[in-house]
């Protein structure tokens, strides 16, 4: 039986007091919507099913993945007349799960544990217990603990009310059973809306057993209803996601400070201090040293290297026992190799950085590539744009460039060569020359320096 996944996301969210869609709010870096549609791929569903209402449009552009099946719910009737928009679109011989765009963080592991059981004359259902079920429907079991039931907390009876196990919302179910209840349901409740809830006692009177599963942790399924609660779940989100990689074999000296937006990889021994923001991918190798206020976004990181404090790096390459900052900030395109070092309030673009090279003070280096064991002195540019065209530096092997001066590309300075400091390099310099180019100094004797009026 083939798996479809419908995610509901067609909800206002007026309590997040924003004119972006309620699903396109962002959590770790990613908006809620994307996170449930993640999860949904790791179970390999044949196909996903997106029920969308207000901002609809917005949420399309959003979440621009061809193979999404889109669902129109014009009204928000409820959770049972969203199912009902997707249906058509799937096969009554599948299974479907239904999830939620703004409960962003079940994990497919426990997804897994709901849909585990392949008999069609079933149900399952995800439930949890709450010390302070407040807002939740109740589930309703008989003596032998059968689930009969789920009870609206607004319908629900005093006795009822004291319940701790709750309905999360996710179930799974075949197509043609729900094509076959959700017709059935009726508006009349407290809410006025047709509650997906209420199949559960169309399919007990109908024979089908209920399974029950429970995530690991309660947060799993916390939804997102405003910011308060969206705050919630980052933090939960982040202590978990720091958790992770310390069992992986990192040091984390300030976990609650560390933020992953992404995927992070790390080798042994890797050792992370505080206020660090990893986005993207970030892959750190073996022995890695990351200092405090560091911006790290998709970046490969590779044994030993040192990122001081303050520094910024993003999509670049760092070799081996490489060292940046602090205060360094590497753009796209840079490739430290191994042994390279890029010093404070340096920035690189679009640039290769020879093994053993040093840029270590308050330098531009920008589509350049210096070969091995060279030195850029400090207040070095490569002035690479003519305010149209960008154009490339190639600095040699063993070269060494004179504090405060300015490489104007196209320009080619070949192995050894030495440019003296403050010179203004406008042509290409063989390997070994010195090239000086600035104007001749002059001392010029009883000058006046000008008298403030």
């Amino acid at each position: 039986m083939s798996l479809h996944v419908i995610i509901l996301a067609a909800g206002k969210g007026s309590r997040m007091k924003s004119g972006l869609p309620k699903v396109l709010h962002k959590l770790a870096g990613t908006p809620l919507l994307c996170h449930v549609i993640d999860t949904a791929r790791l179970l390999d569903p044949e196909g996903i099913h997106i029920v969308i209402g207000h901002g609809a449009d917005k949420v399309r552009k959003s979440v621009a993945q061809p193979d999404i099946v889109w669902a129109i719910q014009e009204e928000q009737l409820g959770t049972g007349h969203a199912v009902m928009q997707a249906l058509p679109n799937i096969p009554d011989d599948s299974r479907v799960l239904i999830l939620y765009g703004d409960v962003p963080l079940t994990t497919s592991d426990t997804l897994q544990r709901l849909i585990a059981n392949p008999a069609t004359e079933t149900m399952a259902l995800l439930t949890v217990q709450m010390a302070f079920p407040k807002g939740y429907g109740r589930i309703v079991r008989d003596q032998q603990g059968n689930v009969l039931s789920i009870v609206e907390e607004k319908d629900a009876s005093p006795a009822q009310r004291q319940i701790n196990e709750v309905n999360s919302g996710i179930m799974a179910a075949n197509a043609s059973d729900l094509k076959r209840w959700l017709p059935k349901l009726s508006s009349e409740n407290a809410q006025g809306e047709y509650y997906l809830t209420d199949i559960i006692e169309m399919a007990t009177n109908d024979g089908i057993r209920i399974d029950v599963a429970q995530p690991d942790e309660n947060e799993e399924v916390q939804g997102v209803n405003d910011r308060v609660q969206l705050a919630q779940l980052e933090t939960w989100f982040q202590l978990r996601a720091a958790r992770e990689l310390m069992l992986g074999g990192a040091t984390l000296l300030r976990p609650d400070s560390v933020s992953v937006r992404g995927h992070v990889v790390t080798g042994q021994d890797v050792v992370v201090d505080a206020n660090v923001i990893f986005e993207g991918h970030v892959d750190l190798g073996d022995g890695v040293e990351i200092g405090p206020n560091c911006i790290l976004r998709d970046v490969t990181i590779k044994a030993n290297s040192v990122v001081k404090a303050n520094s910024m790096i993003e999509d670049s390459v760092i070799g081996e026992r490489a060292e940046l900052g602090p205060f360094a900030r590497v753009r796209p395109g840079t490739v430290l190799e191994e042994n390279s070092k890029i010093g404070n309030f340096v920035e690189t673009k679009k640039s290769i950085i020879g093994a053993g090279s040093k840029v270590n003070h308050l330098s531009y280096i920008g589509d350049t590539t210096i070969g091995r064991d060279s030195n850029i002195g400090a207040g070095t540019i490569t002035c690479n744009y003519d305010g149209v065209n960008k154009f490339r530096s190639d600095i040699g092997n063993d070269v060494f460039v004179g504090s405060n001066s300015s490489l104007v590309a196209p320009v080619t300075i070949k192995d050894g060569a030495t440019i003296g400091a403050g010179s203004v390099v406008t042509h290409d310099v063989d390997e070994g020359q010195l090239a000086v180019g600035r104007s001749k100094q002059r001392n010029i004797d009883g000058w006046q320096r000008p008298i403030k009026k």
